[in-house]
């Protein structure tokens, strides 16, 4: 099983960008899986969280009310909409399967103030 995060780029403050995390090799569904980031210097945070069998949702306080994860069975893909991107949502994104140590490559998000 691999993980492969995609979607990163540059954006303006205030813009959206889309995620997502496709796994290769095996069926994503059945699996808890969560994004994560991580900025320059500092700790590994986590953001969302998703149960492919039944799509329940978890979020933290820094995702709540602007992030949004998904799953889509058919394309093997869990996808993290983020909408309202501020300066301090810079860092690379990671996904990841809970319980595992499988985790993507990371993605690297630069939100410009």
């Amino acid at each position: 099983l691999q993980l492969v995060e995609s979607g990163g780029g540059l954006v303006q403050s205030g813009g959206s960008l889309r995620l997502s995390c496709q796994g290769s090799g095996a069926p994503l569904d059945d699996y808890a899986i969560g994004w994560f980031r991580q900025a320059p210097g500092k700790e590994p945070e986590g953001l969302a969280c998703i149960s492919t069998r039944d799509d329940s949702t978890s979020y933290t306080v820094s995702s709540k009310d602007r992030f949004t994860i998904s799953f889509d069975a058919a394309a093997n893909t869990v996808y993290l909409q983020m909408n309202s991107l501020i300066f301090e949502d810079t860092a690379v994104y990671y996904c990841h399967l809970e319980g595992t140590d499988y985790w993507g490559q990371g993605t690297q998000v630069t939100v410009s103030s």
